[in-house]
């Protein structure tokens, strides 16, 4: 595996294929990024020609997930990814290459040149623009095709996927803020969510969920759990038994005093709307009529009847009459009731004292409808009584993504943003979505927001200051809020949930790091789109893969329950869309697709055919028994 990059996630994605996929990876990285082992200075190599130096070989070093020698990791230091520094990094004969410069058109660049130089290669390209992945995955792919005549597209290994860190993060921030976890995997649209459980208590039932993927070391009562940060401290895996991955049911019964990982899935439920709108214009009623001005019209109706029905009772006449002669007096067009009953020229000068109230009303009812239009074609304000949502500050390219993200999963939002030019902005008027302009350091903005009776405050700024600064003053506000902040730096996020978990101990605390959210999402593309993510459980991993029934003798022919092994491998759904209009990536995000068709309550004794396609969990050892795919088509330089 060969990643290249300019910032820490290429370093990320590298401890990910070492440590949860046991890859032989390559590093390329500039000069400014590399590192010696165990925090040593940088090694200061000599350049040769074009900027690009040779390979850097370090010693195996211990790998505390395994308990054996992890892989070593060789360097190829060069400022930008050239032909010369592809091939000093063995991408002719390598399996995958992942390019994650954050400038878009060297990633492009350095795709193009890896895909004349290997046809056969499994490109991961990091880009922020959609459209044109889209158009990139399709040229690509049609390249190597191209390159390679006599290979069947169905049977061809290469693929090209391109990721955006923005995407990839935005389902694991969206899980953080609505249930608490970041262990998230991606399928067919839908988002899976692997949950720790405490041991029941005597006499409780608890709610299996989807299928138990494993029985816990231990457990905790901390509410932060032990995965509030990525740190070491999320990986402690203290006690006497080790955990145990995909049990059988009745080693679950029996384990009743242990803590359990549950797989759940959470279906998206569309935005909601509100029932009343006005045509043209999407704007809800109640927010063009505001509830001063709704008042005041049941004060004017209330009197225009009381003065009708006292017309009627007082003068004998019609009611129809009466009313009509009340609102002709009200509007100043009667005639005097000169000669008449003093009761009828009592009830007109009321009508028409009624009348001058109502003239100003109907005015300021006009001004203020107007400026609510305007309003409601910019942005919402938050409304009077919200409580339960969350709080998103900051409407970047991160913040954009999570908020579509909750919206998708019905989730009530009001987001801050300083910036009125912000990328969220667009899409926060579009979903309706209340948006507080302002400086969150400032007093009073965070206030506005409801952050008082708010559920989460998810902080996704740019700045880790401002993250902090804004996170610090949201608990002395309600000092039990859930608090998820984004940290660009991992050391500095495992830092800062130490603290904020000393600090407020009956408070869930979360510290994410955008690059190590990514990072399992690039780490499963490289190995293929087989392979849709991967979930720890203590030092532990689990893979989620997709398997085709067909050519895999431990499932071809047999039942569900006959198909499942313990502590191996477990199908946890079927496919059900038809072989031809079968989506080739089921872990890619569904933007405006089909309904996903994945059947995750699958009867133990269906019997699975050759056609069959089935996600499963599985050990690392399991996948790779499981997986007998022919070497892939080779045609670069040895």
């Amino acid at each position: 595996m060969v990643v290249c990059g300019d910032d820490s996630l290429a370093h990320r994605l590298a401890a990910e294929l070492q440590d949860v996929y046991r890859a032989h990876v390559v590093l390329v990285v500039p000069d400014a990024l590399s590192g010696g082992q165990d925090g040593a200075p940088p090694r200061v190599p000599r350049a040769g020609r074009s900027g690009v130096t040779a390979l850097r070989r370090p010693a195996p070093s211990p790998d505390d997930t395994s308990g054996g020698l992890r892989l070593p990791l060789e360097e190829v230091l060069s400022a930008a990814p050239s032909e010369e520094a592809l091939l000093r990094a063995g991408v002719d004969r390598a399996a995958s290459l992942a390019l994650l410069y954050e400038d878009d058109e060297v990633n492009l660049r350095a795709a193009l040149a890896a895909r004349r130089l290997s046809p056969g290669l499994r490109l991961v390209v990091r880009m922020y623009n959609r459209k044109l992945g889209q158009h990139m995955e399709e040229l690509l792919d049609q390249a190597a095709l191209l390159a390679m005549p006599g290979v069947d597209r169905a049977f061809l290994d290469a693929s090209t996927t391109v990721l955006s860190d923005a995407d990839t993060a935005a389902p694991a921030l969206a899980a953080t803020a609505a249930g608490g976890t970041s262990k998230v995997v991606q399928a067919d649209g839908l988002l899976l969510r692997a949950v720790e459980r405490a041991p029941s208590r005597p006499g409780e039932t608890p709610d299996p969920g989807l299928c138990t993927l494993a029985l816990l070391s231990s457990s905790t009562s901390d509410p932060a759990g032990s995965e509030g940060s990525e740190g070491p401290e999320g990986a402690d895996a203290s006690g006497s038994r080790r955990p145990l991955l995909l049990p059988d049911d009745a080693t679950v019964r029996d384990a009743a005093d242990r803590g359990t990982v549950v797989l759940e899935t959470v279906r998206h439920a569309g935005p909601a709307l509100p029932p009343r709108r006005l045509a043209g214009r999407g704007a809800p009623l109640g927010t063009v009529f505001s509830r001063r001005l709704r008042w005041a019209l049941a004060g004017i109706v209330a009197s225009v009847l009381a003065l009708s029905v006292t017309a009627s009772v007082l003068t004998a006449a019609d009611p129809v009459h009466a009313t009509y002669l009340t609102l002709l007096d009200l509007f100043a067009i009667g005639d005097p009731a000169v000669g008449e009953s003093t009761t009828r020229q009592v009830l007109q000068l009321l009508a028409g004292l009624v009348g001058l109230a109502l003239l100003p009303l109907l005015v300021a009812g006009a001004l203020e409808a107007l400026g609510t239009f305007r309003a409601t074609g910019a942005l919402r304000r938050p409304p009077r009584g919200l409580s339960g949502h969350i709080v998103l500050l900051g409407l970047g390219k991160i913040g954009a993504r999570v908020l579509a993200r909750l919206r998708e999963l019905d989730i009530p939002v009001v987001c801050v943003e300083e910036d009125p030019e912000a990328r969220g902005i667009a899409l926060a008027r579009s979903l309706g979505v209340p948006v507080v302009l302002g400086d969150v350091t400032e007093e009073g903005v965070l206030e506005a927001a409801k952050v008082h009776r708010a559920h989460t405050l998810l902080a996704l700024t740019s700045s880790d200051t401002t993250n902090l600064e804004a996170t610090l003053y949201a608990r002395t506000v309600k000092p039990d809020l859930r608090v998820a902040l984004r940290v660009y730096d991992d050391e500095f996020a495992t830092a800062v949930h130490r603290t904020l978990r000393a600090a407020h101990p009956g408070a869930v605390t979360r510290s994410r790091s955008v690059t190590h959210l990514a990072a399992p999402a690039f780490a499963a593309a490289m190995m293929g789109r087989h392979v849709l993510g991967a979930v720890p459980v203590e030092r532990r991993v689990l893979l989620f893969a997709v398997v085709l029934v067909g050519g895999t003798p431990e499932f071809e022919g047999r039942t569900v329950a006959e198909a499942f092994r313990p502590g191996a491998w477990r199908i946890l759904a079927l496919d059900t869309a038809v072989p031809a209009a079968r989506h080739p990536d089921l872990g890619a995000v569904q933007h405006g697709g089909d309904e996903p068709q994945l059947l995750w309550d699958v009867h133990p004794g269906y019997v699975l055919r050759p056609e069959d396609r089935v996600v499963i969990a599985a050990t690392r050892r399991g996948l790779a028994e499981l997986l007998h795919t022919p070497a892939r088509p080779h045609t670069g330089t040895p």
